[in-house]
């Protein structure tokens, strides 16, 4: 899908009637993605455009830092650069004005198509752990299995907490070890056996099966939608070390 650039209020052509075309046509893809339960990247795209469109309607001066910036004056030996505003006209900022109120509660009306989705998908997930779950979770594995195919997927995860100024974040990786297919002679137990076998490193990992009642697609919804789920679930439990 091709996102939205992110500046693509103020760059090239400011014109009422182009703007609302440019974003209809961006959100005719991502809608598209949607009717096909394909949720990522377009639904973060589209939070984070929200977001950034809110927060420009109500700080100007938030609006008037995103025009682009021209080098009025190069000072090649200290490597010094001032810049001048391409941008100062009251007429033009009435145009984007009238664009931002166009685009709010049109992008919140996919927004929330596309969260109704989101959250019928999520309600085909359950999520357990394979045997004891220990104390340390940062770290662990992560069975994704769809329930109609049988198929189970086996991924590396590695929690860890950021910061801004404001407040913390949890982010998650992963990394792709195996697929199996589930039978009598390769349970989920079983495959955790084999895995602390294999990789010494973690000799009691913390293991969870997130199970899909339906298949969707794998890229695009499953394994996005999967480590928010694991994310939500080792937070609430308390147990995140980082």
């Amino acid at each position: 899908m091709k996102e939205l650039s992110k500046n693509w209020l103020t760059e090239g052509l400011i014109d009422f009637e182009y703007k609302k075309y440019y974003l209809l046509a961006y959100l005719k893809e991502v809608k598209s993605g949607f009717s096909r339960m394909e949720m990522f990247p377009g639904l973060s795209d589209l939070v984070f455009h929200y977001r950034n469109l809110m927060q420009l309607r109500d700080n100007k001066e938030l609006l008037y830092g995103s025009f682009p910036q021209s080098i009025s004056k190069a000072d090649f030996e200290k490597l010094e650069l001032s810049y001048k505003k391409i941008i100062k006209d009251d007429e033009v900022m009435k145009e984007i004005q009238d664009i931002i109120e166009f685009a709010l509660p049109t992008m919140k009306q996919a927004l929330e198509e596309g969260r109704d989705i989101y959250e019928f998908i999520e309600s085909n997930f359950e999520i357990s752990t394979i045997g004891l779950c220990p104390l340390y979770v940062d770290e662990g594995y992560l069975f994704l299995y769809i329930d109609s195919s049988s198929e189970a997927h086996v991924h590396k995860y590695a929690m860890s907490v950021f910061e801004n100024s404001d407040e913390k974040f949890r982010g998650i990786t992963t990394q792709w070890i195996e697929t199996f297919t589930r039978s009598l002679y390769s349970s989920f137990e079983r495959k955790k056996l084999e895995l602390i076998r294999k990789f010494k490193l973690l000799p009691n990992p913390a293991t969870y099966l997130i199970v899909s009642k339906t298949v969707f697609p794998y890229d695009a919804t499953l394994m996005p939608i999967a480590k928010r789920l694991l994310i939500r679930h080792i937070s609430s439990t308390g147990k995140l070390q980082s």
